[in-house]
C-alpha cells in the first residue's frame, strides 16, 4: 500500500474533548437551543447542500438561528460545535505516523464543510499529521457515492489497489471496495495493524 485514507468523525475524532459524549450533548444547557429543534431546521433541512458545497454554512445557519433561536449568532454556535467535536484518538496519531515514517501517504477522507475541514487541518492540528485532506465539500460529492473514491483517488496519484482505508461507516467501507480500495471498518479501541494488517508490521 502507499496511501492510507482516514474517515475523521468516528475514527480519529470522537466527541468532546472533555469526555468524548457527542458534541451537542449539553446544547440545550450551554446555549439555550434544544437539538431536536437544529437537527430538524438545519441539519435534516440544509446540511446535504452545505457538505458537498452548494451552500455556504455561517449564512445559511444565520438564517435558521434567527427563526429558531434568535438570541444566538451562528459565530457562537459553529465555535461551540466544532471546539465541542475535537476529541483526537491519540493512539491512531502515533500509528499513522509511524506509517508516514515508513514511507506510506496519509490522507484525510472525509465528509466535510469548508470550514470544519480548515479547522481540523489547522486548530484541531491534524495537519501536522497527514499529508493532506480530501473532504466532500471541494470535491462536490460525499461519501458513499462513487464519485467521491473516483476523485479522492486522482487527488492522490495512485491506483486504487495502492489505497488502504478506515472508516467507522459500512456503507462508506463497501463504496471503497466497490472502487478498488482496500478498505476496513473502524470499531473502538481497534488498531491499525489489526484492522488493516498490511499495516502490522508497520504500525
Amino acid at each position: 500500500m502507499k496511501v492510507l485514507m482516514v474517515d475523521v468523525d468516528g475514527v480519529l475524532i470522537h466527541g468532546r474533548p472533555a469526555d468524548g459524549q457527542p458534541l451537542f450533548t449539553y446544547l440545550e444547557r450551554d446555549l439555550g437551543l434544544r437539538l431536536d429543534l437544529l437537527q430538524q431546521a438545519f441539519f435534516q433541512t440544509h446540511w446535504s447542500d452545505i457538505v458537498i458545497g452548494r451552500e455556504a454554512l455561517e449564512p445559511r445557519l444565520s438564517a435558521v438561528l434567527a427563526e429558531i433561536a434568535p438570541h444566538l449568532s451562528a459565530a457562537t454556535l459553529i465555535d461551540y460545535w466544532f471546539e465541542n467535536d475535537s476529541r483526537l484518538d491519540l493512539n491512531l496519531l502515533e500509528e499513522l505516523a509511524a506509517l508516514r515514517q515508513s514511507g506510506v501517504a496519509v490522507f484525510l477522507a472525509t465528509n466535510q464543510e469548508h470550514r470544519r475541514a480548515r479547522y481540523l487541518m489547522e486548530e484541531a492540528g491534524l495537519g501536522a499529521h497527514v499529508d493532506d485532506i480530501i473532504y466532500s465539500a471541494a470535491l462536490g460529492h460525499r461519501k458513499p457515492s462513487p464519485d467521491f473514491f473516483r476523485l479522492a483517488t486522482a487527488r492522490a496519484g495512485v491506483p486504487p489497489g495502492d489505497i488502504a482505508f478506515i472508516d467507522d461507516m459500512a456503507d462508506n467501507i463497501e463504496a471503497a471496495r466497490q472502487f478498488g480500495w482496500h478498505a476496513a471498518q473502524w470499531t473502538a479501541g481497534a488498531t491499525l495493524g489489526g484492522a488493516l494488517p498490511v499495516f502490522g508490521k508497520r504500525a
